[in-house]
């Protein structure tokens, strides 16, 4: 069906905003899809809106990429260190991507799947009082890039937040909260871009990009999404992180009690 253009907003705000905040985009893009009445035809609204939450990643961070690349380019033992760190971190989510691709599509559009899911990052994000306490500047090394990698391939189910799982297990390893959000973003291009080009292939033929409703999804998602990481970055130094806890655990009950009990 066509995507009206304040369908795209509303969409493009849950994208850009839930992308990055500790919450789940993927469980609050099918709870809003529902509720304003959108059924996607194959995945090319997916691969807009991820594409803009890329671009916020790159914009937020475009000191530290350059810096970084600057760095690889160089030779420089740090940047080349990171950059591994950085791939080592990629590998879990890649393999619980290909290996379990249709559990993850299977449970997607499961409104009472998403309650438990939900229930699981409020679980998590309420941890990390304690966790901030234990964050000690600790440097990242190669095995606590696999463990945060873990966490990310873990937040592959939908309703499981890749940040919120992400930042979680940095800060239960000991790294600092603005070292953990920095790895966590930077991460996440390798993943939303990989996620991209995977779904990319399943675009059918026929899609105008330029219709109005995928034209104020893009730009709401990326707008939104530079806001939700730098409002992220401020409350994660003011070890505010688990104020997220109480939402996800109210949707997830939501989606039991609606979705499960009631059968709406």
């Amino acid at each position: 069906m066509t995507l009206s253009w304040w369908q795209g907003l509303i969409l493009g705000l849950v994208q850009g905003l839930t992308e990055f905040l500790p919450v789940s985009s993927s469980g609050h893009l099918v709870l809003a899809e529902r509720f304003v009445g959108f059924k996607p035809q194959g995945v090319f609204f997916e691969v807009m809106v991820h594409v803009a939450t890329l671009l916020s990643v790159i914009i937020a961070f475009r000191a530290r990429i350059v810096e970084l690349i600057a760095g690889l380019v160089r030779g420089q033992r740090s940047a080349w260190t990171y950059a591994m760190l950085l791939i080592i971190a990629s590998v879990p989510a890649a393999i619980a991507g290909f290996t379990m691709k249709e559990y993850f599509e299977r449970t997607f559009h499961s409104p009472v799947d998403l309650g438990w899911q939900f229930l699981v990052t409020a679980l998590v994000l309420w941890s990390t009082r304690i966790a901030a306490n234990r964050a000690r500047n600790a440097p990242l090394t190669w095995w606590r890039a696999l463990l945060i990698g873990i966490g990310q391939a873990i937040a592959i189910v939908p309703a499981i937040s890749r940040s919120g799982m992400t930042i979680a297990t940095a800060l239960w390893t000991g790294v600092s909260a603005s070292a953990a959000a920095e790895f966590s973003f930077l991460m996440s291009i390798m993943v939303i871009a990989g996620t991209g080009l995977l779904e990319a292939r399943h675009i059918p033929a026929g899609i105008d990009p330029t219709s109005p409703g995928l034209i104020w999804a893009f730009v709401a998602a990326l707008v939104s999404g530079i806001a939700a990481i730098r409002f992220l970055v401020a409350l994660l130094r003011s070890s505010r992180f688990h104020l997220f806890a109480p939402y996800c655990a109210a949707v997830g009950a939501f989606c039991l009690i609606w979705f499960g009990w009631l059968g709406r």
